[in-house]
């Protein structure tokens, strides 16, 4: 007897049964209490205030230092100053010289980052439990060694690299709004008035005394709070933290910044063209940011508006008089100010002052009544859910950590998490009303903005404009962190000097220890694959069918994803507005996706809604409506979802390589999935059920789970929702992977795409391995030329030339052929250059400038090292056993990638560099403006074809 016919004799039909009608949500206050992250402080003689978290679900720590230093700090002529300054961090201090990446990568951190915003700036890395003391070394001797080790050279590389970070995002569709939004709303001289990435002139003339200067004002420890969260104690952290940290200086205390929230003298309009799938209309006002209690009841009220799957305006605006295919209103808070921002995407062929006049009435009824209890219950309930899951990681961009860090240097509080949530839940509908109606009934910016071509670029955008005499803002944080109150002990003394002649060595390393994966089998025939992990309340969920989009008849391309959208609109239980309703107040999230092979459906779920969520998403795979109204309103979607493609560069790119590498070949479409517009504007109903009658069965599906649950009952929930789904009584259809793959010959494509500031680089080949091949020496070969940020590629063109804001090369790995695909966006008139590099960087690599000693010491190092910092969430661990399940690994993979990195040679990754990533057929596409680019690729000696851009 198997674990499911235990199980299935231990379940009682009648309470299963049931259970699968129990839809009723556990109380918001049940969830709330869930969401706690016990803390100790302290503060070094020095300032430095010090946060420690204990978890211990696994041998690693999460550092975050967030310095209270961001974009509104920066005086008139230095915008981009700060997030400039962060990049330099990562070049190397007095005692650590060389790319910080370097020594982060040989001990295995994983979330490794550095952001910069309007109001801070942090850095984090997570490491595992016995390399602690070598990230501290790091971190302090960036923070009281740094001036030693910023030279000319690093300074003019990183403006150059932050100036291809700024070209990347004005690239984009809508890229130019920001500058747009900040400029009208805020004047000049405000802190909030230009963007954190700054203007290029000021960018340009940062001296390498401006850059010092800015290190000495702002980066002492007495203005930054570090954090640590994981396996560490507090007694640990005070003798390691004051060890490393105790000696450094302090720095200048900051005065604060004067950031009233400004208010238009009359309503404001303004027209401009991008190249965008259809007409977007935005509404906007500066609001209060954190330091004005009225931010919350706008955040609520602009996520009942139009920031639930259920809002007002997605329930009128795109719904019910289908004047737009998606809505959004959101409020954008920061430390003293922020935005409300609504913006609706018009229908392709609707009047945009039909859609501006339905918008407006929309707010206008919103300001005047205000939200219902059971929408701020809803709003409140996807909150807290979203927080909960958030906590199971311990540091990255929104985990534990950071989470502590921002209630400090925010709000005066890392409880401020909590106390956002219990206010949230208190709120009422009279509160929300009065505050969004004091705000909303201010003059209002309205951005128009339509497809065309742009008149303007971003090179002149993102400074201060025309500011007036006197205008002048100082730099300066608003809260001190030294002055916050709390639970911090007494001051620690001052330390000496540490030994920082060397790196500190890194102690025992812990293996990764997988979860054991459970299996039993459903009373129609369903596998399921489980694992247990209780660190917080939740539990995720995939059911995967042996489909993707592969299985899309080759004449319908787009008929599968056209349908997984549909099957976001409701079941034959719940119509569209129902179903958002129901996801929302149980605060599961529940989705669907594609890739080449494998069509999946997601849910994740707080443990006390388990039933109901699943319930639900069993409701949503098996009881589609497809009901005709939605099927036309998300074809219209899914009609401007390709055209995004189509002005987006680096899908252009994408939409164009697949088809010439695969021919034929099921992996020759457009990778999104998104298909024909021709098919999409053409399929059926019928068309759609069919595929899901035929594609998603029972007979066809894999369950897996991972979660604060048990296998027992997992399969009884799972038996009382699934158990009864019988397949058609037809042959399954099968994938054939056998079309022949095309003989590809060197050349260039240039897509022209006019007025571009920068070009996105794809090349690529077919390989003969499959991805159910074992690729770890491969994988590994190009991680050395490609795949990671100290690669060769990257070193080059973005560490060394200045030339891009990040390049990679990737190993596309669907089941049957994997593919070497290079990528590079870098500024237009680098592009010849850039390609010319890769090709020399690629030749050179597989004809005797093989892997190193240091690549290959620091490649075995990383990967061995991170594999706890891998699996730290349900959702990794998740990940982790599809992959096992669906390319046939032994269920003990994972734990053996340590030995077999470890046992890795240099001989091994030439040879498999030599035989796969060759450069002698690659086909390069090239996104750009042909006018700029052309020119250049005489060099390569390649024949050229230029394209224009595919239209809608």
């Amino acid at each position: 007897m198997d674990a499911a016919d235990a199980m299935a004799d231990a379940a009682d039909p009648a309470i299963a049964a049931a259970d699968a009608n129990n839809h009723s949500p556990a109380p918001v206050s049940e969830l709330i209490d869930a969401v706690s992250i016990p803390y100790d402080q302290f503060t070094l003689d020095n300032g430095l205030t010090v946060l420690v978290h204990t978890d211990r679900k696994a041998p690693l720590v999460a550092l975050s230092v967030w310095y209270n230093v961001g974009s509104k700090h920066e005086p008139e002529g230095k915008t981009g100053f700060a997030h400039l300054f962060e990049h330099l961090m990562f070049n190397g201090s007095e005692n650590a010289p060389g790319d910080f990446f370097e020594p982060l990568q040989q001990i295995g951190a994983t979330d490794l980052n550095g952001t910069t915003w309007f109001d801070r700036t942090n850095y984090f890395e997570s490491v595992p439990t016995a390399a602690l003391d070598r990230a501290l070394m790091l971190e302090s001797d960036r923070m009281g060694y740094l001036l030693g080790a910023v030279t000319q050279e690093k300074l003019d590389n990183q403006i150059g690299v932050v100036q291809n970070e700024k070209r990347q995002g004005d690239n984009q569709p809508f890229g130019l709004t920001e500058y747009e939004q900040l400029e009208n709303l805020y004047p000049s001289g405000h802190p909030y008035h230009h963007s954190t990435i700054g203007s290029m002139d000021d960018l340009s003339s940062a001296t390498l005394e401006d850059v010092k200067q800015w290190f000495r004002d702002n980066y002492g420890p007495n203005n930054a709070v570090l954090v640590l969260a994981g396996d560490v104690d507090i007694a640990t952290a005070k003798a390691k933290v004051n060890k490393w940290f105790g000696a450094i200086k302090r720095g200048p205390e900051t005065p604060k910044v004067d950031a009233p929230v400004p208010t238009l003298d009359a309503p404001l309009s303004k027209t401009i063209q991008d190249r965008v799938a259809t007409t977007r209309l935005y509404r906007m006002w500066a609001v209060p940011g954190l330091d004005n209690p009225d931010y919350l009841p706008l955040s609520m009220g602009a996520t009942v508006l139009g920031g639930l799957a259920s809002s007002r305006l997605d329930n009128v605006l795109v719904r019910e008089k289908q004047l737009a295919v998606s809505v959004v209103a959101r409020a954008e808070i920061f430390a003293q100010a922020g935005q409300f921002v609504v913006y609706a995407n018009a229908r392709p062929g609707v009047d945009q002052d039909v859609l501006a006049a339905a918008l407006d009435e929309e707010i206008a009824k919103f300001v005047a009544e205000g939200p219902t209890d059971a929408e701020i219950q809803r709003a409140t309930t996807v909150y807290a859910a979203g927080q909960i899951r958030g906590l199971e990681q311990i540091g990255g961009f929104s985990g534990k950590a950071p989470t502590l860090a921002e209630g400090l240097l925010y709000e005066g509080s890392p409880d401020a998490y909590k106390t956002t949530l219990r206010r949230a839940a208190s709120l009422t509908p009279d509160e929300v009303r009065t505050v969004t109606a004091k705000w909303l009934s201010r003059p209002v910016f309205e951005l128009i903005v339509e497809p065309g071509d742009r008149t303007e670029g971003g090179e002149d955008r993102g400074g201060y404009v025309v500011a007036p005499e006197g205008a002048g803002m100082q730099p300066a944080f608003y809260i001190n962190p030294v002055s916050m109150q709390g639970s911090a002990s007494a001051p620690l003394p001052a330390a000496g000097e540490a030994d920082r002649s060397k790196l500190p060595d890194v102690g025992e390393l812990k293996p990764l220890d997988f979860p054991e994966i459970e299996r039993a089998t459903l009373d129609n025939g369903m596998e399921v694959y489980f694992a247990k992990r209780d660190a917080v309340p939740v539990v995720s969920v995939r059911v995967t069918f042996d489909a993707g989009y592969s299985a899309d008849p080759k004449d319908r391309l787009g008929l599968q994803s056209l349908m997984l959208q549909a099957m976001d609109e409701g079941t034959a239980n719940f119509d569209s507005a129902a179903f958002a309703i129901e996801r929302e107040k149980l605060g599961a999230s529940i989705f669907s996706s594609a890739d080449a092979d494998t069509t999946s459906f997601g849910l994740d779920a707080v443990t006390p809604n388990f039933l109901g969520s699943l319930n639900l998403l069993a409701d949503y795979i098996r009881n589609p409506a497809f009901s005709p109204t939605d099927l036309e309103r998300v074809r219209a979607q899914q009609l401007t979802r390709i055209t995004n493609e189509l002005n987006n560069p680096a899908a252009i790119g994408q939409r164009a390589l697949a088809p010439i590498l695969f021919g034929d070949h099921p992996y020759g479409i457009p990778p999104t999935g998104t298909g024909d517009p021709a098919v999409v504007a053409t399929v059926t109903r019928d068309e759609m059920t069919d595929f899901h009658r035929m594609w998603l069965r029972p007979d066809k599906a894999r369950v897996f789970v991972v979660g604060d649950t048990s296998l027992v009952e997992t399969v009884r929930l799972l038996n009382a929702s699934f158990g009864d789904w019988t397949a058609p009584n037809v042959q399954a259809p099968i994938k054939t992977y056998d079309a022949a793959i095309p003989s590809q010959t060197p050349r260039v494509v240039l897509i022209n795409r006019p007025n571009s500031p920068q070009s996105v680089i794809l090349a690529g080949r077919v390989l003969d391995q499959k991805g159910t091949d074992d690729l770890t020496i491969l994988r590994s070969a190009n991680e050395v030329f490609g795949g990671s940020f100290l690669s060769r590629i990257n070193m080059n063109l973005r560490e060394t030339k200045g030339w891009s804001y990040g390049v990679r090369s990737i190993l596309q790995s669907p089941i049957d052929r994997i593919s070497f695909v290079l990528y590079a966006p870098v500024q237009a008139d680098r592009t010849g250059d850039s390609i010319v590099e890769l090709r020399k960087d690629l030749a050179s690599y597989t004809s005797g400038n093989g892997v190193t000693s240091e690549e290959l010491t620091r490649l075995i190092n990383g990967n061995v090292r991170e594999l706890p910092g891998q699996f730290e969430t349900s959702r990794d661990v998740l990940g982790g056993i599809v992959n096992i399940i669906t390319l046939d690994r032994p269920d003990n993979y994972y734990e053996t990638l340590a030995a077999k990195y470890s046992a890795l040679t240099a001989d091994e990754l030439d040879a498999a560099a030599k035989m796969s990533l060759r450069g002698e057929d690659l086909v390069f596409v090239i996104v750009g403006d042909a006018e700029v680019v052309r020119p250049q690729l005489d060099q390569l000696g390649l024949p050229i074809e230029v394209r224009e851009l595919e239209t809608e």
